[in-house]
């Protein structure tokens, strides 16, 4: 029978995303632990939301992709993204547009699971620049430049 994973730890999910070939970073703010990777040379974090009964341990976190905003954003990009695509949200948060997307254990998950919303994440970031370029090319989309990396800008 497959063990079930019911909570995570910065530790255990740090094990999840190497043993797939990331890099991961642990990084701590005000006491608050994230875990800091990337995909396709795209930074995202790890962050860790409702702690289980286990000290130290999560039963839900969330990734995170924050993208920085220079000048502005057509409109309706983040209501296009989540009207067409379901698992991750968009959303303009301060010069920010931020994909996220929730993963919750706590009913008890299998290790193929967590690869799996993973995998779906990676999925997920590579659509997401794709429909940034995409949404730049429809005729009402106005100058502005979202930074991906230090070596790529989505022009927008």
């Amino acid at each position: 029978m497959t063990q079930l994973i019911t909570h995570v730890s910065p530790q255990s999910l740090t094990d999840v995303l190497q043993a797939a070939g990331y890099r991961v970073n642990p990084s701590e703010q005000n006491g608050i632990v994230q875990l800091l990777s990337a995909s396709q040379g795209i930074g995202y974090a790890v962050r860790f939301g409702n702690a289980a009964v286990e000290q130290g341990s999560y039963v839900d976190f969330t990734f995170s992709c924050a993208l920085r905003v220079q000048g502005e954003l057509p409109q309706g990009v983040a209501e296009q993204w989540n009207a067409t695509r379901r698992f991750a949200r968009l959303s303009l948060q301060g010069e920010f547009l931020v994909m996220e997307m929730d993963v919750v254990v706590a009913a008890g998950v299998s290790n193929d699971h967590l690869r799996g919303n993973l995998e779906l994440w990676d999925r997920l970031l590579q659509e997401f620049i794709v429909y940034l370029r995409d949404f730049s090319q429809a005729p009402a989309a106005q100058a502005a430049k979202v930074v991906v990396t230090e070596e790529e800008e989505v022009a927008l």
